[in-house]
């Protein structure tokens, strides 16, 4: 295969709304493989909460990124460009199109377009900074994060500490913000990249997001969450939908709370993924059931 002849098919969009199951009709339309662009799938002791593809769709596509990783690992954008390139160099040796899928965009941005280097957290003020964070919870992380570094906070993930507490504590380490380091300079890629991001009417996506944090619950989310308890600490478990049912663990409120707070902050982190995803002009937008006319634009991008 010549690398001028590989294609990454790129599917993006906000959670819930269906990327998961597009990926998997073109994955065995073009009979080839996926890589997961989701920045919690890839720990294998969370299954439920992350909505992963089931076993048996994992026997019947080939995945990668996830169940590859332990909670216990610390892994960022910048790991994710190395691995993704590694995984795309497997399924380039006897395909020549990949499928990207998911809806962290720092982690497509990697890959697609690669990442600064940035200069080192100062250790120490970052596990102050977790130590306050243990203290005096999330909202006192939003709030000096706000203040401290408003322009990064403004796209952040807003309920996931550990993006907040590495945001802050690069900010106190180095007094400037994280974001202004981003250089904008893009690396050259030797694939093609096709661009596909996903979107509803905006009372469609939070009717199914709502509906899939039922359905969570229904498959037994309070378990998992409870099983995670004793590593309730960890950052990668200070996520949406496993932070809230610790809350209602530590008595803070009851279930029918801990689960209105999961569909609310699910439905932010949505409007927070497509203003992301707006931002670039390269994104072709579809309603997830729009095979056709999704199959007819990947066509027509494809190398001769």
């Amino acid at each position: 295969m010549t690398a001028a002849k590989n294609t990454l098919i790129v599917i993006a969009g906000p959670t819930g709304v269906g990327k998961t199951d597009l990926s998997l009709r073109l994955a065995q339309h073009f009979n080839t493989a996926i890589i997961s662009a989701d920045s919690r799938q890839c720990y294998r002791e969370m299954t439920i909460g992350t909505a992963k593809p089931s076993a048996e769709i994992l026997q019947q596509v080939p995945h990668y990124f996830i169940n590859s990783h332990s909670i216990t690992q610390e892994l960022n954008a910048a790991d994710f460009e190395r691995l993704g390139l590694e995984y795309l160099d497997e399924i380039f040796s006897s395909n020549n199109i990949a499928l990207l899928c998911g809806g962290t965009g720092l982690y497509i941005q990697a890959l697609l377009e690669g990442i600064d280097k940035m200069p080192p957290v100062d250790e120490a003020i970052q596990k102050q900074v977790e130590t306050s964070f243990q203290q005096h919870g999330i909202v006192w992380l939003q709030e000096t994060l706000r203040r401290s570094d408003p322009d990064f906070f403004e796209n952040a993930e807003q309920q996931n500490p550990a993006r907040l507490i590495r945001a802050l504590s690069f900010f106190l380490s180095h007094q400037q913000s994280v974001t202004r380091f981003r250089t904008g300079i893009k690396k050259q890629r030797d694939f093609k990249t096709i661009r596909i991001a996903l979107n509803l009417p905006r009372e469609m996506l939070y009717q199914r997001i709502n509906q899939r944090v039922l359905e969570m619950m229904e498959e037994g989310l309070l378990a998992e969450v409870k099983a995670l308890w004793p590593q309730r600490h960890l950052k990668n478990l200070q996520t949406v939908g496993y932070q809230e049912l610790f809350g209602f663990l530590e008595r803070k409120y009851d279930l029918q709370t801990a689960v209105l707070l999961i569909q609310q902050h699910s439905r932010n982190y949505a409007k927070r993924q497509l203003t992301w995803f707006r931002k670039s002009p390269e994104w072709q937008w579809f309603a997830p059931d729009e095979d056709r006319a999704m199959l007819e634009f990947i066509r027509k991008q494809l190398p001769e």
